[in-house]
Formats: C-alpha cells, sequence, structure tokens
C-alpha cells in the first residue's frame, strides 16, 4: 500500500508568504546601516547540504561592495530559482541579514508503475528527476507531461500520469509515476477535400500516415503524429507539383479527435488549381563569357510535358554544379516561370548569375555517436575552403539520407569568422543498422524456404556492409557471404566480394540436381543519378547430381537384345523389335530411342554427368537506366537492364550471352498502372561447345501459365525424363494492368492484376552426340528435331532426339498482389493460349515470403 503526503512550500508560495515581510522589514530598515550590510555580514540558517559560501554568492555587492535593497531582492530570485530550496526567507536581526532556508529534500529513488509497452529504462532517460538529485516540484510537473508526451507519442492519448511523493527520513523522498496507459489512439479516417485530378484513393499512397485496421498492430503508420501529419501536407504538394499543377496549395490538415471512434479523424483541404504544361525553355546569363546554352543538356525539362518541379529542381542542381565544374564556382541558377493563364502553360527561363562570394569556413558535424566523421564528410563533393555551393549542399544531404544510417539528417549554415564566412552545421540522429531476420516462404517453384541471415549496413561505424545468410528449402540450399566497401581507395566507386554455395535438387520440374560454389568481385559506378554501371568477374564450379535410376543406361553396343526396327512407334520404345523373341520372350514394342526406353535421362543431361565438376571463369558488365518513382512500389518510371557476360577467361566453358529488360510503367485513369514488359536474350557460341547448362531456361519468368523450365527445346523421350534443354535466343513480351481493390481500405495493401503475356525461346546448339563406354550415337539431324521428326524417322535417331519449334507462347491471365505486413505475396492464375506440343503448362503460382 502507498502513502502520499503532500510536500509543502515552492517558488509560488515562497514568493507569496515571505514578499511582504521581507519587504516590509527591509522598508523600515532602507535608511539604517545595516540595509547597507555586505555579503561577509550575511548570516544562513536552516542549509544542510548546501553551503554557507554557496549560498552567498547570490547576493552580489553593488557599488562599494555594499548590498542594497535591489542586491537582495536580487539574491532572493535567484535562490528560489535554483529549485534547492522549498522556502527561503530573508528577516532584519540586529543589525544583520539573516537568510533562512528549507531545503528541498532529496530523491532517493524513482519507480514506474502501470507502464507495460514503454520500459523503465526508456522513461529514466527521459525525465529530468534523478536518484539522488534534488526534489523539484516543478520539474516534478515538467516530467509528468514528458511521460505523457512520449506516450501520445506513440498513439495513446488517453494516458493519464499521476505523481506520488513518498516521505522519508533524513529529508528524502521516494519519487513514484503511476501510468494508465490507456487504449491506442490511431487514426480512424483519412479524408481530402478539394481533390478533383486525384482520387482520395491515391493520395494515400502519397502520404505516410495510414488509416488503423486489424493488421495496424504489426507497424505504427495508423499511430497520430502531428509531425509527420504536417510532413504529409508536403508529400501532397510535391507530387501535385510534380504532375504539373504548379498552383496548388495544401490549405489546412484538420485533425480532430472522435471520443466515440476513439480515435483521430485527419482531412487534408487541397486547392488543386490547374495542370499547366511547358510552353518554351530558355537560357540567359549575366555572367560575362559564359555561354548559358552549355547547360542545355542539363536540363530535364522539355517543352510539351507536363510541368514537372521535381524534374525542374534537379536541372538546377545539375547545372549549378557544371557551371561550378567549369570554373565559376559562384554561379547560381534560378530558374523563372512565366504563366498563361489561358492557354495553361509555363515558360521557363534557366537564369545563370553571379552569386554571392562565400565560403565554406568548417563543416562541423553533431549526433554522430557511432559512424565515424570521414563516412559523414566523404559525401560532400566539397570541403573547408571551397566556395559554398547550395546545389552540393542538398546533394550530400540527400546522400546522407540515403545512407539509412541516421534517423534524422538536416545541413544548416552559420555566419563565419566574417562576413564571407560560412559555417555549415550537420545535424544527425543515428539509428539501428544491425539486422537479424528470420525468414520464410513458399512458391510454387522452390517449395518451402527458410533464411537466416545476419546483416549491417554501416560495419564497425565505417559504411561497409556485411552480411551472413543461410538458406535451407524443400529443393534449394545454400549459403551467401557478401561484403560491399561503398568507396574504393576514397573514390566513389563500390568493391562487392560474393562468396557462395546453391544446390539445387531434383523436382518435378527438373529430373537433376545442381551443385554451385563460387566467387564473385564487382565494381559499381554511379555514372548519374539515374544512370550506373557494374563490372564483375565470376568464377564458380558447377556439377550435375542425377539419381541412379536415370542414368542406369544398358543399351551398348555389347547388348545382344538391341535391334533395328524399320517401323517403330513412340507407344513402343522398350528396346525390342516387334514381335521378336530374345531369349525365349516375345516382345511387342519397337526400338526408336535406345537407352532412353528404360526411363535414362537425356543425353545432355548423361553428358553433363559424366563431365564432373565443371570450372566458369567470366567476365561482365551492367548497365542500368532507372527513373522509378518508388523501387518498391512503382507507377511511373522507366527501368532498363543491359547485362554481358564473356565466359572464357579460363575455365571450362566459352560463351558470351547477351540480356536485356526493360519495365515501363505508366499511370492511366483511376488509379491503375499499366506495365510494359519487354525482354531478350542471346547466348552466342565462342571457341568451344556450348552445354546444355549454358543456355537460358524459361518458364513463368517468360509466359506465365507455364511450368518452371516448362518452355522451349525438349527431349523427347517419352519413357524418360523428358528433359528441358534451353535455348540460345529468347524473347518476351508483356502488358499488365495493376488496380487497387476500390471496395477495400487502402491499408490491406491488396492489388488486382490482369496481363497478357508473349515470348519464345529457341534454338538449342548443346550437345546431341557422344561416344562413351561403348555407347556410340551419331549426331541428330533435321529428322530427329521436331515438328520434322515422325515415328519411323526417330527409328533411325541414335543421337538426340528434341523438339525445337518456334512456337510463340501466349497466355492470358490475372493475379492478385498483397503488400502484406509479413512481405510481399503474389498469386497468378494463368491460361496459355498457344504453347508447344512439349510444353509444360502450370496456370496457377504462388510466391512469398516474410520475416519474423
Amino acid at each position: 500500500m502507498k502513502f502520499g503526503m503532500r510536500v509543502r512550500g515552492g517558488v509560488l508560495a515562497a514568493l507569496v508568504m515571505f514578499a511582504a515581510p521581507v519587504a516590509a522589514t527591509l522598508a523600515t530598515t532602507a535608511s539604517t546601516p545595516a540595509a547597507a550590510q555586505t555579503v561577509a555580514s550575511i548570516v544562513v540558517e536552516g542549509n544542510r547540504r548546501v553551503e554557507i559560501e554557496t549560498i552567498r554568492s547570490y547576493f552580489r555587492p553593488g557599488p562599494g561592495g555594499r548590498l542594497g535593497q535591489a542586491q537582495i531582492d536580487d539574491g532572493l530570485k535567484a535562490l528560489i530559482e535554483t529549485g534547492l530550496f522549498q522556502d527561503v526567507r530573508i528577516n532584519q536581526q540586529r543589525g544583520q541579514i539573516v537568510v533562512t532556508v528549507v531545503e528541498n529534500p532529496v530523491i532517493g529513488r524513482i519507480a514506474f508503475e502501470g507502464n507495460r509497452k514503454i520500459k523503465d529504462e526508456q522513461l529514466s532517460v527521459e525525465i529530468q528527476s534523478k536518484p539522488r538529485g534534488t526534489f523539484s516540484r516543478p520539474m516534478v510537473q515538467s516530467d509528468t507531461q514528458r511521460i505523457t508526451e512520449i506516450y501520445r507519442r506513440s498513439g495513446r492519448y488517453d494516458v493519464r500520469v499521476t505523481p506520488e511523493i513518498i516521505e522519508q527520513p533524513n529529508n528524502r523522498v521516494d519519487l513514484i509515476f503511476t501510468v494508465v496507459e490507456g487504449s491506442k489512439t490511431g487514426v480512424r479516417s483519412i479524408e481530402f477535400i478539394g481533390n478533383v485530378a486525384y482520387s482520395s484513393y491515391r493520395l494515400r499512397d502519397v502520404i505516410k500516415t495510414r488509416e488503423s485496421n486489424l493488421l495496424s498492430f504489426l507497424g505504427g503508420a495508423d499511430v497520430y503524429d502531428p509531425d509527420r501529419v504536417e510532413a504529409d501536407r508536403d508529400l501532397i504538394r510535391r507530387f501535385y507539383l510534380k504532375n504539373g499543377y504548379a498552383d496548388v496549395q495544401v490549405v489546412a490538415a484538420l485533425t480532430e479527435y472522435d471520443p466515440e471512434k476513439k480515435g483521430f479523424l485527419v482531412t487534408f483541404k487541397i486547392e488543386e488549381g490547374q495542370q499547366y504544361r511547358v510552353a518554351a525553355v530558355n537560357y540567359t546569363s549575366t555572367i560575362p563569357n559564359f555561354d548559358p546554352n552549355a547547360l542545355r543538356i542539363y536540363s530535364r525539362v522539355s517543352v510539351g510535358a507536363v510541368y514537372n518541379a521535381e524534374a525542374l529542381e534537379k536541372s538546377i542542381e545539375e547545372m549549378q554544379i557544371e557551371a561550378s565544374r567549369r570554373g565559376y564556382a559562384f554561379a547560381v541558377v534560378r530558374p523563372r516561370g512565366d504563366r498563361n493563364f489561358e492557354a495553361h502553360t509555363v515558360s521557363i527561363t534557366f537564369a545563370v548569375d553571379e552569386g554571392p562570394r562565400t565560403y565554406i569556413e568548417r563543416i562541423n558535424i553533431r549526433g554522430n555517436t557511432r559512424t565515424r566523421d570521414y563516412v559523414i564528410r566523404r559525401e560532400f563533393d566539397l570541403s573547408e575552403g571551397d566556395a559554398y555551393n547550395r546545389a552540393l549542399v542538398d546533394r550530400a544531404e540527400r546522400r546522407l539520407k540515403n545512407l539509412d544510417f541516421f534517423k534524422t539528417v538536416k545541413i544548416i549554415t552559420e555566419p563565419g569568422s566574417s562576413s564571407d564566412r560560412v559555417v555549415l552545421i550537420v545535424d544527425l540522429e543515428e539509428k539501428s543498422t544491425g539486422d537479424f531476420s528470420v525468414s520464410g516462404g513458399y512458391s510454387t517453384t522452390d517449395g518451402a524456404l527458410a533464411e537466416v541471415s545476419i546483416s549491417e549496413r554501416n560495419f564497425l561505424g565505417r559504411g561497409l556492409y556485411a552480411k551472413a545468410a543461410v538458406t535451407y528449402g524443400q529443393y534449394a540450399r545454400g549459403y551467401t557471404l557478401s561484403f560491399v566497401e561503398p568507396y574504393l581507395l576514397d573514390y566513389r566507386v563500390a568493391l562487392g566480394l560474393d562468396l557462395y554455395q546453391r544446390q539445387q535438387l531434383a523436382n518435378s520440374y527438373i529430373s537433376y540436381g545442381t551443385k554451385t560454389f563460387g566467387f564473385s568481385p564487382r565494381l559499381g559506378f554511379t555514372l548519374r543519378e539515374d544512370l550506373s554501371l557494374q563490372l564483375r568477374y565470376s568464377i564458380y564450379q558447377q556439377e550435375i547430381q542425377l539419381p541412379s535410376n536415370l542414368r542406369n543406361c544398358n543399351n551398348l553396343l555389347g547388348n545382344p537384345f538391341l535391334a533395328f526396327n524399320p517401323t517403330p512407334s513412340f507407344a513402343n520404345l522398350n528396346g525390342y523389335p516387334n514381335g521378336s523373341t530374345q531369349n525365349g520372350a516375345t516382345d511387342t514394342s519397337g526400338i526408336g530411342l535406345w537407352c532412353y526406353s528404360d526411363g535414362e535421362a537425356s543425353l545432355p543431361v548423361r553428358k553433363e554427368l559424366q563431365s564432373g565438376k565443371v570450372l566458369t571463369s567470366a567476365l561482365g558488365y551492367s548497365l542500368n537506366y532507372n527513373t522509378l518513382d518508388n523501387n518498391k512500389n512503382p507507377t511511373d518510371g522507366l527501368l532498363i537492364d543491359f547485362r554481358q557476360d564473356f565466359a572464357g577467361v579460363g575455365g571450362d566453358v566459352s560463351y558470351l550471352k547477351t540480356v536485356a529488360d526493360l519495365k515501363y510503367y505508366t499511370p492511366l485513369v483511376s488509379d491503375v498502372v499499366s506495365i510494359i514488359h519487354l525482354q531478350g536474350g542471346v547466348l552466342t557460341k565462342v571457341g568451344k561447345d556450348l552445354r546444355m547448362l549454358d543456355h537460358f531456361q524459361m518458364g513463368p519468368n517468360l509466359v506465365r501459365g507455364f511450368a518452371p523450365n516448362g518452355i522451349g527445346p525438349r527431349a523427347i523421350n517419352p519413357f524418360g525424363s523428358m528433359d528441358a534443354l534451353g535455348g540460345t535466343k529468347y524473347w518476351g513480351a508483356s502488358l499488365e494492368l495493376q488496380m487497387p481493390f476500390w471496395f477495400l481500405p487502402k491499408e490491406t495493401g491488396l492489388k488486382g492484376a490482369i496481363y497478357a503475356d508473349a515470348g519464345g525461346l529457341f534454338d538449342y546448339q548443346g550437345p546431341t552426340t557422344w561416344s562413351y563406354t561403348g555407347e556410340v550415337t551419331t549426331p541428330a539431324n533435321s529428322a530427329c528435331i521436331a515438328p520434322t521428326v515422325t515415328p519411323a524417322s526417330a527409328g533411325t535417331c541414335t543421337g538426340l532426339v528434341y523438339d525445337d519449334s518456334r512456337v510463340v507462347r501466349t497466355s492470358v491471365g490475372v493475379g492478385l498482389i498483397w503488400a502484406s505486413p509479413f512481405g510481399p505475396l503474389r498469386f497468378d492464375y494463368a491460361v496459355p493460349l498457344t504453347k508447344g506440343q512439349f510444353d509444360r503448362v502450370q496456370q496457377f503460382k504462388f510466391g512469398g515470403s516474410s520475416a519474423f
């Protein structure tokens, strides 16, 4: 049982209670010599912990070292403001000034009761009252408000905090904060007023605040945060400016607490204005000998396009940086827009002027308790002594935010030691950069899969990235070790190292397994914000693993049961002539495909098995062009990836592989996003013969509705494994429309998709013949390749019989996309419209993963 007692005194009580007697006393003695005493004649009573000289020090003498009325008043106020005393009295006794004090108690312990959502350690850091510190009632009141604010920041506006004071012997007290947390107070609704061009559903994608729903406990975006709501206003404004609405105003963000719903109602009031297009782009300069047209190539604004404030800002930044590179360090690029309100157009003029000659005196970094200074400074393209360039400072701030090492990043300027000097202040707040995750998932391709990984984005505070991951699944197993140095030798070049082992087991899609062990270093270069280059080298060892029942060929030349049948059929491929008698047994089958008749794997697979461990050594590069508005959930922009790899820098294989992939996103009406996906690849033989494993293998990654490895050239051995052989050329085209379910809350994260795919994989150039342990085959000819091959001609084929028809595969389908709190999930159901004779269909596909 707790006991609470009032502690008398306090600042207000002291002022009220003792102001009158002190004033009266001093008034009656103002003309006496006692009223002008020195500090040394002050008598102090009642003090226990505070030294007498400390109390006397608050009385500062006037001229001549004497204490007058003003000095005594100032001393009284100063003592009260220290918070060390409950009571301070000043009296005149026998010609002396007597200061009587009652000290505040000392806090013995501080405790928190009723707090379950926020730990004691977190609250202790936030309050000012400390154990063994001086008790102060105003400070306790401030601490109570601080605890309340912390709970409100976490979405609990019904919180009640009550401080209790328990007196102990020796002028000590215990301080206990009793917390009634209340239920979570979320955002119950988000509404928009005045939006015509964009629906409320679309605008909810732009902001960070989310409405409360059944899965809100997995995140915190539904918690009402006034700072976040204010930031959302800016996000909405920037979104409209990016899409041509130059006059937009987000007039207000109204918030109202609804006691019935026990949550907040947030309403954004918007005045959109008209959408503008660019009528003209001009360039002017007031700097002698500077040609402003030289900056034209850096403009991202084009005539006839929708006005885009974001593109305008990036253009200004790049132009200003280029002017600095050309020797005009103080050049400032300012845009001027002349609007035609009737035609809804804007003419933009980039004006280049001479800015103030200001230099950077110092760059001060504050708040980096873990990250080394040089990791932060290397994100700047300027240093102490350089000309001040706002564009470069803004770029540095953006780079620091993109590092994802800090909760907040803010760069401000302060005056330097002279009028032409400035000091850059970099204020940071660090955050955790390590991740430990256990993730699990299931897909129709890889089956059940689990992964344990540990990673650190800011290893040792040096900006290094390190990750170790172990994967174990139904059909896929392995591990990966990765390391990235983002600034190799202090240049903006990223060095990456990957060591990996992967094992793919045989499953219903492939008859064989593969085991790969490799190492790959790479160098990454950022050519522009939207263009990057990667150079890489890969060396890996690969081998095939095949079940024994698929490699027990008994159709050797010495086998007495082998004989040719001039008219075999695909239905009779067991190895004996129709109607013949072998060892007293009559067989009614045919011969046709020799070794495959008893369930063998295809010739290329067995040849890969015989080759054992094969070493591949390859050089490659990738060019990536990315203008997506959001890498995780894009709705607008272009993504192009072009890759080439040359194998043959040593090793056992040689080829040139070229791959291109293009995705174009564009928003259509009513929140519908269209996606055009084009892809293609060519494998070219260079010197050595191509292996089957070198070929492209395609399935739902090219045309949905087909099984993995379900498209393209395939071995024809009906009683064998019918292995996919792959091809040296492929192409694919897809059109997809993604749309939200307007009847569901936005926060569910569900979208639907409809799509149509087309593509082809063809031109197998791998092994078709071999000679091994007496099993001699001859090269395949046109009579052995579908669609030319017939039951009759197959009987003359002792090499590989396979299908390589150039059929265009097409399909249509629907998908369900869920950005779930457990991770991204996608379900697809597709129906093939055209397919090859031996293609394998898989209409339903599911994939997803989660971390927990």
